[in-house]
């Protein structure tokens, strides 16, 4: 599932994210959904959210519905 939809994100999903940081290389990073950032309902290139451990990203993959 990707991750451009806000309604289909939500609080405690395992996710695998984007950093601005490593946009070009494409790098991921895995972890739970603390807050979503975006608000508009649909964003091209995923849905801004906050991971527990504080890591701002873009969603690009939804691993689990909650932990």
């Amino acid at each position: 599932m990707g991750g451009t939809v806000r309604k289909e994100i939500r609080r405690g999903m395992k996710v695998r994210v984007v950093q601005k940081q490593d946009q070009k290389s494409g790098r991921l990073t895995e972890g739970v959904v603390l807050d979503i950032l975006t608000k508009s309902p649909t964003h091209p290139h995923g849905i801004k959210v906050r991971l527990e451990n504080g890591i701002v990203g873009r969603v690009h993959e939804v691993l689990a519905e909650s932990v």
